[in-house]
């Protein structure tokens, strides 16, 4: 998949559930090592554990294959910050503008990315 793409929670449940007519939607956008946050990581493991009725030990799996599969960007204060200044300048969402942040390696202020979610 070309440019840099951010995964959202909603994508990963989809992936997860067979049964789900979202599914085989969901389960390619992994392809080409996407963007995840520590977010999505935590809000994933809040919903395989209430929703899904996973273990720890397969929420634990979970997660240490989206590590595999992902580049986790985690939510430091500057991420806060400067998603902050992003929902100013372009009136995007909280959500938006936090994710818009995600993929700083990648030298720009505000990296742009595409953006997967529901």
């Amino acid at each position: 998949m070309p440019g840099k793409s951010f995964i959202d929670t909603n994508i990963v449940i989809y992936a997860l559930g067979p049964a789900s007519t979202k599914a085989p939607l969901a389960a390619p956008l992994f392809v080409g090592t996407p963007y995840i946050s520590t977010q999505v990581l935590s809000e994933t493991a809040s919903v395989a554990s209430k929703r899904l009725a996973l273990s720890v030990s397969e929420i634990r799996k979970l997660i240490t294959s989206l590590e595999a599969m992902c580049r986790v960007e985690i939510i430091s204060l500057t991420t806060i910050h400067t998603a902050l200044d992003i929902r100013e300048r372009y009136g995007f969402s909280w959500y938006d503008s936090l994710n818009c942040r995600h993929g700083a390696g990648s030298g720009l202020r505000y990296p742009l990315l595409r953006r997967y979610a529901e």
